[in-house]
């Protein structure tokens, strides 16, 4: 049996100079984004979601993004779950995309705030019919006796709803808003390449390279 202490992997795919990344974080990210489609790998779109609670308790979660622009970086969710009630009472949160295949790691930080209604609208109206129906059948985060409860509301809302379930009011979208980007490419020896961006007072991005 192979001990977690002797498992290793030296990390040798690629480099992040400072000439070969953009001076804007965006557009690094869109460029690592659509490397890391190309290459499909499995769950480009998947990122972690890490929130701290008023017990200063911090708790991670995966969630998807769902699209993203110089606003921020936007995903879906329902409001009453326990990452909802932690955004409600403290705003700022921290999201990670790891693409191992590529050896990445792309680290966000800001302060998050919901999207309009008519965004979460749009994107709700998307999503496939059994989607929109589980959006009203979980209690999110809630404690339930079984899995039954979860068929039992799907099919009561089926019923009610038919082909046109609307976007129930606790279900929507949040957009972090950066002001910290971390670009992550491992390296041999172990001396992996980290490049941060920041917001400046003047709402400017400084670019600097963090030991790793």
């Amino acid at each position: 049996m192979t001990r977690l202490s002797d498992l290793r992997k030296s990390y040798e795919r690629a480099e992040l100079s400072e000439e070969s990344a953009d001076i804007d974080p965006l557009r690094q990210f869109t460029r690592w984004l659509n490397e890391a489609i190309s290459a499909r790998v499995p769950e480009p779109n998947a990122m972690t979601l890490a929130t701290v609670g008023s017990n200063q308790r911090p708790s991670t979660r995966v969630v998807l993004i769902k699209g993203y622009d110089e606003r921020g970086i936007t995903w879906f969710t329902n409001y009453e779950s326990r990452k909802g009630r932690e955004l409600t009472g403290n705003p700022w949160a921290a999201l990670q995309f790891h693409w191992v295949e590529l050896e990445r790691v792309v680290r966000i930080e800001g302060r998050v705030e919901k999207v309009s209604e008519a965004e979460s609208d749009a994107y709700f109206a998307t999503r496939p019919l059994d989607s929109r129906i589980g959006a009203w059948s979980s209690p999110q985060s809630q404690v339930i006796g079984s899995r039954g409860v979860l068929i039992s509301n799907a099919a009561r809302f089926s019923a009610k709803f038919l082909l046109q379930p609307p976007r129930p009011p606790h279900w929507g979208g949040y957009r972090l808003q950066p002001d910290t980007w971390e670009f992550w490419q491992g390296r041999k020896s172990r001396l992996h390449d980290r490049l941060r961006y920041r917001l400046d007072d003047s709402q400017r991005w400084i670019r600097e390279r963090l030991a790793p």
